[in-house]
């Protein structure tokens, strides 16, 4: 039996993409829309969370840390990219590749952080 070396990414997320990613059986995530020609995980579960917390829950009132495993030798493709500090770290998915993408994740999507609006 071999077993694949898999990449540990997070995906911040708001409610509708996480109701597009629960309707693809927490499997795959969703194609992008016209104005996001760009798909990006992140390396960094704290980097996720800042994101899910103070990006998402003000724009739609929930935000979502998503965990999930990738092919390790797949992600090869895919330089890591630094988009500030020196934890704030992520992949730039070009949107035709991400059904690609989608076909070398291991297991299933799963929320690990949820963050709300205060009532």
């Amino acid at each position: 039996m071999t077993t694949t070396d898999t990449t540990t990414l997070w995906r911040p997320t708001g409610p509708a993409e996480l109701a597009l990613v629960e309707a693809a059986d927490w499997r795959a995530w969703p194609p992008r829309l016209p104005e996001q020609p760009i798909f990006y995980p992140v390396l960094n579960e704290d980097y996720a969370v800042r994101i899910a917390r103070d990006w998402n829950v003000p724009a739609s009132g929930a935000g979502y840390v998503t965990r999930f495993e990738v092919e390790t030798a797949f992600l090869a493709r895919y330089p890591v990219r630094q988009a500030g500090g020196e934890t704030i770290l992520e992949l730039w998915v070009p949107a035709e590749e991400l059904a690609e993408f989608n076909r070398h994740l291991v297991g299933r999507i799963e929320v690990v952080h949820e963050f709300r609006a205060a009532a």
